[in-house]
């Protein structure tokens, strides 16, 4: 039952726990308060006396382009990336992340909100990497200073690994991380007193942007989405 909520776009399983709890939904005009109770394809279920349906669950995975927003608000609906995936299916999906305009690469767009949950979880280790050009060419002391790690707060704070990239400008390098997020990356750099000005995500939790031009999307297969879930 919780699954059939949280896949009818609601909320997620944990929250839809709380509500069967609070005795908010029926089945067949029968309160249900049970964990785990099982649903038939005929059941009726209905949300504070409104019938729901289950959705499709759908992943999608785009590659951003520059000068579109991650917001989904209508005023913003022709540079919005919501407009880029309009016809990728008839459910109502949202981006598992933040992208901002000056920001690219690769975005999930689902309406699985507990595998939303766990992908944006700052705490959870997911290996990332990104192609980021700065303000000014990186120093080979402040690259070595970076790669060693600042302490902050009683912290070490790093990246997995990070690299020039060949046949690039010293500005450009490759970084490769899996815990804190973009505004992480960017606060490192910012110790160093460089400003990241492009930020271009090639690599997401097993996800690449192989055959995936710029502007495009696709629908994730069986096989990536089962390792999503296992992150």
């Amino acid at each position: 039952l919780n699954k059939f909520i949280s896949n009818s776009g609601i909320c997620s399983r944990r929250d839809a726990d709380k509500f069967i709890e609070a005795g908010v939904v029926t089945v067949n005009g029968v309160g249900i308060t049970q964990m785990g109770y099982r649903v038939n394809p005929n059941d009726i279920i209905k949300f504070n006396s409104q019938e729901i349906k289950s959705e499709k669950l759908q992943y999608i995975l785009l590659n951003k382009p520059k000068n579109y927003s991650s917001r989904i608000d209508v005023k913003t609906q022709k540079t919005s990336v919501m407009n880029l995936i309009s016809s990728a299916c008839k459910e109502h999906v949202f981006p598992v992340e933040k992208l901002n305009k000056s920001e690219t690469g690769l975005l999930i767009f689902t309406n699985d909100r507990d595998l939303a949950k766990k992908l944006s979880n700052k705490k959870k280790l997911i290996k990332s990497i990104y192609q980021i050009t700065l303000d000014k060419n990186l120093t080979q002391i402040d690259f070595k200073k970076i790669q060693s790690g600042l302490f902050r707060h009683g912290k070490l704070h790093t990246f997995n690994s990070i690299s020039y990239i060949k046949n690039k400008e010293k500005n450009t390098v490759g970084v490769e991380h899996n815990k804190g997020g973009i505004k992480y990356i960017k606060d490192i750099f910012e110790q160093h007193n460089y400003t990241v000005l492009t930020l271009d995500r090639v690599f997401f939790g097993g996800l690449t942007k192989k055959n995936l031009p710029r502007k495009h999307y696709r629908h994730l297969s069986k096989d990536e989405i089962n390792i999503l879930k296992r992150l």
